[in-house]
């Protein structure tokens, strides 16, 4: 199996008890790591089933966080995770708005499921990170379009923490072979562009420890 990039969990999570499935899912991290660019496997939930090496190398410098590090929930790192902005370049309109946009339909798909009514309370218990669930993202669809909030086929900044790459773009491809897709699974990868390609680079500011969401231009409902 690929690595779990940003910390191991305290416990696996389950693998279907059929040995076809296990050999199976070996054999695609075998594959994954082969990957040269960052590529992780995802549940519904957003939890990290399996990543390569690419992957881990991308998100190494991010500090330790209880509930949010990259290679346990990608949702809830991108979402929670003080140094998420420092990897994911233009966080909040990037990457903040469309995995909200992510929740919002998997909440509306599976609304009693625990695990998203989980993450749906944590966004509640912020009054930023809430504004823009309920008003923000609404209003950002109607500017952008529907297909701003698809990641398949999206191009997104990163800064990459190889200097020979540094702040450069990536598109994004979403993949599902039939067994996958069978065990609710889907595939991320995270294709690097030439980096002449990108924006000039930008200051990056490193919130602290204590801070409790990313989101900054959208305002709080009191504003």
């Amino acid at each position: 199996m690929a690595h779990q990039a940003g910390g191991q969990r305290s416990a696996p999570r389950p693998v279907p008890e059929t040995s076809e499935t296990q050999a199976y899912l070996q054999d695609y991290g075998t594959l994954l790591e082969h990957m040269t660019c960052p590529s992780l496997v995802v549940d519904r939930h957003w939890n990290v089933v399996m990543a390569n090496k690419a992957f881990e190398t991308l998100f190494c410098g991010v500090r330790p966080h209880p509930t949010a590090m990259p290679g346990e929930n990608f949702l809830r790192f991108v979402l929670f995770h003080p140094d998420a902005g420092e990897v994911l370049g233009e966080h909040e309109p990037g990457w903040c708005l469309p995995m909200l946009a992510q929740l919002r339909t998997a909440l509306e798909t599976y609304g009693h499921d625990l695990e998203l009514q989980a993450v749906r309370r944590d966004i509640a218990q912020d009054p930023i990170m809430e504004a823009a669930f309920r008003q923000g993202l609404p209003h950002w669809i109607r500017a952008v379009g529907e297909a701003a909030a698809r990641l398949d086929g999206a191009v997104r900044l990163l800064n990459h923490p190889d200097p020979r790459r540094g702040r450069t773009e990536c598109r994004i491809v979403e993949e599902s072979p039939q067994p996958l897709r069978d065990l609710g699974y889907r595939r991320l990868s995270m294709v690097l562009r030439d980096p002449r390609r990108t924006a000039v680079p930008v200051r990056r500011v490193r919130r602290p420890r204590g801070a409790s969401s990313h989101l900054m231009v959208v305002p709080t409902p009191e504003s």
